[in-house]
């Protein structure tokens, strides 16, 4: 007797490479994965408490976002059209001096895994302020989150400098300490927006207690530029020299690259967040993916927040990184479907330091799962569905998804989420923000 039962027309693992398993199914038994097997077989060995046919589906991992702002949901189309700095400067930052609050976070946070469930993610990175309001809602919702909280050297709406931010941010990583599906890291936002000495006590204590950081690098070809004029040093250079460019270092973006670069992120074996869609409608520029990963580096995707994407569906931000490799490098073969797959659920559990727990369907992981229907008149006829999954599925073809079991989207339907108040939430804010109420 176990739990859950789940025939599928596809399972597509992701561990090992490549492999797609025809009318196959995953038994699952608290929380965690007991075996992929032929359906006939899996009918003779195990009675199950649920069992779900899945005729039509392809059966993959749950998505993982490296890198996102969730509760900037709430700031989707808000300053659209615009470079990144000018966006930042006149418009976001100003925006959340005004508004951004624990309320804000909550129902922003609730608005995006909403979303990302929907969309087939079930573990999310964020890097927001009030990440105690994130970190809560993602709790009560079920879905698993990195919750990456943000260090800046000036007043922010949350901390009134980065040592302010650091005792926050700690205390926080405290209360999460024994949580199955939270951690907390480290997230110093940007070379121009942390000194060197706040830089300096993150490494000390990312080393001593062996704690992941994330952070924006190499944004734009800009800010490579003007670290340059104002130190000769770039800023990947300026990470290595106070030791945080190690393997649980997370780089978000990394537009602008040279081959020094990459040499840094080789010996440091640090992992990128390729945000491909956000840095195409902010003009930020291209991440070199496909050389990237040729160089051995571990790249994963990331949304980035809604305010610069304007969605939080990781699917389409697979298509758009394999399109955009084989643009950028002139070469059809550059990121195929399988490799853009990986990005988007293993490189990014290794990313995030979880690739023990999730990330494949390996026998012994968490139960994470997103289900999504290849059945449609989109997706006829179906030729290769690995390649049909990134090529011609979006975030409306997932139907089901499950974390550590638990199925929190069932038939489109979040089990955990009133979409209806979610919206109703989404609609109050837009109100509040241009002045209706």
């Amino acid at each position: 007797m176990i739990d859950t039962l789940i025939h599928a027309r596809w399972i597509i693992p992701v561990v090992p490479e490549q492999k797609v398993y025809e009318n196959c199914s995953l038994a699952i038994d608290q929380g965690k994965i007991l075996a992929l097997l032929p359906s006939a077989e899996a009918a003779a060995r195990y009675q199950a408490r649920e069992e779900i046919h899945l005729d039509r589906h392809a059966l993959i991992p749950g998505l993982i976002n490296t890198h996102n702002h969730a509760a900037m949901a709430l700031l989707r189309g808000f300053a659209d059209d615009r470079p990144l700095m000018d966006w930042l400067e006149n418009h976001i930052w100003p925006a959340e001096q005004q508004w951004v609050n624990p309320e804000f976070a909550a129902d922003g946070g609730r608005l995006a895994i909403a979303e990302m469930l929907r969309s087939g993610t079930t573990t999310f990175s964020d890097q927001y302020f009030f990440p105690e309001a994130t970190a809560l809602v993602a709790r009560e919702t079920g879905v698993r989150a990195q919750i990456a909280f943000p260090v800046l050297d000036f007043p922010t709406p949350w901390s009134r400098n980065g040592e302010d931010a650091l005792q926050k941010g700690l205390a926080l990583r405290d209360d999460y300490k024994s949580s199955e599906r939270i951690g907390v890291v480290f997230a110093p936002h940007a070379p121009y927006t942390v000194g060197d000495e706040t830089l300096r006590k993150i490494a000390v204590y990312a080393a001593e207690a062996q704690i992941p950081v994330q952070m924006h690098l190499h944004e734009t070809a800009g800010e490579v530029e003007r670290a340059l004029s104002e130190t000769g040093e770039r800023p990947i250079e300026r990470l290595q020299r106070l030791g945080l460019l190690g393997p649980q270092t997370l780089c978000v973006h990394m537009t602008a690259v040279n081959d020094r670069d990459i040499e840094l992120l080789q010996t440091g074996g640090a992992s990128v967040s390729h945000c491909p869609k956000s840095n195409l409608k902010l003009a930020s520029g291209f991440c070199p993916a496909a050389q990237l990963l040729d160089a051995g580096i571990n790249v994963a995707l990331g949304t980035d927040g809604a305010a610069s994407n304007n969605g939080l569906d990781l699917l389409a931000e697979a298509s758009t990184a394999a399109l955009l490799a084989k643009a950028v490098s002139g070469d059809a073969d550059a990121l195929p479907a399988h490799t853009a797959l990986a990005m988007a659920t293993i490189n990014g559990a290794r990313a995030l330091g979880i690739d023990q727990v999730t990330g494949s369907l390996e026998t012994g992981k968490s139960a994470d799962l997103a289900a999504v229907d290849l059945g449609g008149l989109e997706q006829q006829p179906l030729h290769d569905p690995l390649s049909q999954l990134i090529y011609t599925a979006c975030g409306h073809n997932v139907s089901d998804v499950w974390v550590a079991g638990r199925q929190l989207l069932k038939k489109r339907q979040l089990q955990t989420l009133n979409e209806r108040e979610v919206i109703q939430r989404a609609h109050q804010w837009r109100a509040r923000i241009a002045g209706e109420s």
